[in-house]
């Protein structure tokens, strides 16, 4: 499947804003057997004085930019074509009973490296109240790629989407403990409850492609940036990966565009600027199939 994407982000200051930095994780990546990114280009609006393209330790492509004059306004624009292809059939998983021997053999320490997805992250911390919850739900004799999918089709079950409920600030343990989010609580939760039964996971950002409803035509700048999980279920099965949010493996809806240990590591804008009140912010994102 081949696909168009555009998107845009923008904000809209109370004031002039006299400086500001940005980094981007916004172009989709190249996976073998995966993903292929045909094109892509990244526009910013103003022009920058600065700017760096780079790739950081996850292999997720960077660009760095600086503003040092004046502006109210900033905008960064995205327009890529994506083949996403059918992934070939995953190898046997290890059973969780055989989890710690599997990582014990494995010696490299590289970006997909599982040992780097076991500890605490950035975003994730310790959870008493979750980590029962994901032992509960893992059942004696289960593979990791079984435990996934029970861990995560168990939170689509208990939990409810929000958009309203939590910000990109809020704690994943905050949203377990209310059962509410958005992808972003959804994943990082996820990510938690595998780490806590000793499945290495990690969480994935890019897009979904959406369909309206039936009947309904589809509206420009409908679809969404999203969020999902990934986990190594073994040297043979390697990583696969989950949606919690719409409760099924991932698949040729779903382009990856920058993978981490929770949300810090793959946040598609961080920056910092020298203005002051709250930013309008705008964001609109058009997936379309060429296929």
């Amino acid at each position: 499947m081949r696909y168009d994407i555009s998107l845009t982000i923008e904000y809209k200051y109370q004031s002039a804003a006299s400086f500001g930095r940005h980094l981007l994780r916004l172009m989709p990546l190249t996976l073998p057997d995966e993903q292929r990114l045909v094109s892509g280009l990244i526009t910013t609006t103003p022009e920058p004085d600065e700017r760096l393209d780079r790739v950081d330790f996850f292999g997720n492509p960077c660009t760095e930019v600086g503003h040092n004059a004046p502006h109210k306004t900033l905008g960064f624009h995205l327009t890529a074509r994506v083949e996403r292809m059918v992934r070939p059939p995953d190898g046997p998983s290890v059973p969780m009973a055989g989890m710690t021997g599997a990582l014990r053999e494995m010696r490299d320490l590289g970006p997909d490296a599982p040992h780097h997805y076991l500890g605490l992250s950035p975003r994730i911390g310790r959870d008493a109240s979750r980590a029962a919850y994901a032992r509960d739900t893992v059942l004696p004799g289960m593979t990791a790629r079984e435990a996934v999918e029970a861990i995560g089709r168990a939170l689509y079950r208990d939990m409810t989407f929000d958009s309203r409920a939590t910000t990109v600030d809020t704690p994943p343990q905050e949203a377990f403990a209310r059962r509410v989010g958005v992808c972003q609580d959804f994943s990082q939760i996820m990510i938690g409850a595998l780490r806590d039964v000793g499945i290495p996971a990690g969480y994935v950002s890019g897009f979904l492609r959406t369909e309206p409803p039936p009947g309904k035509p589809r509206l420009a700048g409908a679809d969404a940036m999203h969020a999902w999980v990934t986990a190594w279920c073994g040297p043979e099965a390697g990583w696969i990966e989950f949606d919690p949010t719409n409760d099924v493996f991932v698949g040729t809806d779903h382009v990856t565009v920058a993978r981490g240990r929770d949300y810090a590591d793959a946040l598609p804008v961080r920056g910092i600027l020298r203005a002051f009140g709250r930013p309008l912010t705008r964001q609109a994102v058009d997936m379309i199939p060429l296929d």
